[in-house]
C-alpha cells in the first residue's frame, strides 16, 4: 500500500437531486446538474459520462452507457445542514447531528460588542448579505471611515469584509483570528477574512486572499487517522480552512477552478503516496451563489476537458474519486446551497469494468472506503464499497 495514492476531488456544490429532507430546508425543486444542463440547452461532459454520471439521474446532453468505465453511485447527507464544513466533514467519516448557529437577522449585540473591542471601531453592516452587494451597499463608507464590514448569509459564517489599503491584511487576519476563538460560544462554523479592491468610480471587487478562520472537527476524521499512520495528507483549494488545518501535511490555496486544476497536478508529481484532497470552490462561489447557470455549465465543462490530463499521470495503483458535498443549485429562488444527494464516481487503471454503487446512505462511505484502502483502521461511521473497486 505505500506506494498507492487517492486523488479525492470535491466539485463543490455539484448536486443531483433533491434529498427526501429537501422540504425541510426549503431545496425540494433543487437539482443542481440536471436543472443546468437543461438552462445550458444540455452539457458536453464526456469523460464524467464514461465514468457512469449520467447512469445516476437525467442529464441533458450526458446520456447513461451502457458499460460505464468507472464505479458510480450517489450520497445521501446524514448530516444536518447543507454546509460545506458538515458536507466535507461527513465525507471525512465524521456525522454532524447538530446544525451549526445561523443568524439570519445578524449577529447578537453580545457577539458585536466584544468584535468591536477586536477591531478597534464598530463595524458597518451586521447583516445577512451576499459578497457583492455588500460591498456596492458598504463600500464607500467603509474606505471613509475604516470600519471593518461584517455581514453573514444563510450559512454559518462571521464575514469580514475590509480594502486592503484601509485595513492591511495581515491586521485583518489578525482581527479574523481573535474572533475566531470569540464565536466558538455561538457554534459559528467559519469566520471569514474577506479583503477587496478597488474604489467607487470603478466597482468595489474581492481579492484572492480570502481567508477562513474555521471550527475544528468534533472528533478525528480520516485525515487525522492517516496522519496519525504515517500517510502523508496533501490538501488543494479550502480543504485546509474546512478541517482547520488538521490531518492535513502540506496545502495549496487556490484562486479559482483552473488555478485548482493546475495545482493538483502539480501536488500529485510531488506525492510518491498519500491521499490528494482537493476542492474546487468556483461552482459553488463564483456561479451557483451567484445564480449563474451559464458559467456553472462552462466550469463543469472545463473540469471535463482537464479529467484527461489528470488521469495520464495517475500511476496504476492509484484510486481517483469524484464527489462533491451538496447542491448549489442557481435555477431555483435564493442563492444558497441545496440539500441534495451527490455523485460518487470512482475510477483507476486497474478496474476492468464499471460497477454501480447504488445509493449510498452517507457521505462517511467514502471516508469508509478510502480507510480501507490506506489499511487503516474501520471508521466509526460509513459502510466501505472497497471491495467494489478491486
Amino acid at each position: 500500500m505505500s506506494s498507492r495514492r487517492v486523488i479525492w476531488i470535491i466539485l463543490d456544490g455539484v448536486g443531483l437531486k433533491a434529498l427526501p429532507d429537501a422540504a425541510e430546508y426549503g431545496d425540494e425543486e433543487a437539482a443542481t446538474l440536471p436543472h443546468v444542463a437543461a438552462a445550458c440547452g444540455g452539457l458536453r461532459l464526456p469523460n464524467l459520462q464514461q465514468l457512469g454520471l449520467g447512469n445516476l439521474v437525467e442529464i441533458a446532453g450526458v446520456p447513461a452507457v451502457a458499460a460505464p468505465r468507472g464505479a458510480f453511485g450517489s450520497l445521501i447527507e446524514r448530516s444536518v445542514g447543507k454546509d460545506s464544513i458538515v458536507g466535507h466533514w461527513e465525507l471525512a467519516g465524521v456525522v454532524s447531528d447538530q446544525p451549526l448557529a445561523t443568524y439570519p437577522q445578524g449577529f447578537p449585540e453580545s457577539l458585536v460588542e466584544p468584535f468591536t473591542a477586536i477591531a478597534g471601531v464598530e463595524p458597518l453592516g451586521n447583516v445577512p448579505a451576499g459578497g457583492i452587494s455588500i460591498l456596492k451597499k458598504y463600500g464607500e463608507e467603509h474606505v471613509k471611515t475604516a470600519r471593518p464590514i461584517l455581514y453573514t448569509s444563510v450559512d454559518s459564517v462571521f464575514q469580514v469584509a475590509a480594502h486592503e489599503d484601509v485595513i492591511p491584511l495581515e491586521r485583518l487576519y489578525e482581527i479574523c483570528s481573535q474572533t475566531r476563538q470569540l464565536v466558538d460560544d455561538y457554534q459559528i462554523g467559519r469566520v471569514i477574512a474577506r479583503p477587496f479592491c478597488g474604489n467607487i468610480h470603478d466597482g468595489f471587487r474581492r481579492t484572492a486572499r480570502r481567508k477562513d478562520f474555521s471550527m475544528p472537527p468534533p472528533c478525528s476524521t480520516l485525515l487525522d487517522l492517516l496522519i496519525a499512520d504515517g500517510v502523508e495528507v496533501s490538501a488543494v483549494g479550502k480543504i485546509w480552512d474546512l478541517f482547520a488545518g488538521r490531518g492535513i501535511s502540506s496545502s495549496a490555496l487556490s484562486v479559482d477552478n483552473d488555478d485548482g486544476m493546475a495545482k493538483t497536478l502539480e501536488a500529485l508529481s510531488k506525492l510518491d503516496s498519500g491521499l490528494l484532497m482537493v476542492n474546487l470552490v468556483d461552482f459553488d462561489m463564483a456561479y451557483g451563489h451567484r445564480n449563474d447557470v451559464a458559467g456553472f455549465g462552462r466550469a463543469l465543462e472545463k473540469f471535463d476537458d482537464w479529467l484527461p490530463l489528470l488521469c495520464a499521470e495517475m500511476q496504476p495503483a492509484d484510486l481517483l474519486v469524484i464527489t462533491a458535498d451538496h447542491g448549489c443549485d442557481p435555477t431555483v429562488p435564493g442563492t444558497d446551497h441545496t440539500r441534495e444527494y451527490v455523485p460518487v464516481l470512482c475510477w483507476s487503471k486497474r478496474m476492468s469494468e464499471g460497477v454501480n454503487l447504488g445509493v449510498r446512505q452517507s457521505f462517511a462511505d467514502v471516508g469508509a472506503t478510502l480507510a480501507e484502502f490506506f489499511d487503516l483502521e474501520t471508521m466509526a461511521e460509513g459502510d466501505s464499497f472497497f471491495s467494489d473497486l478491486v
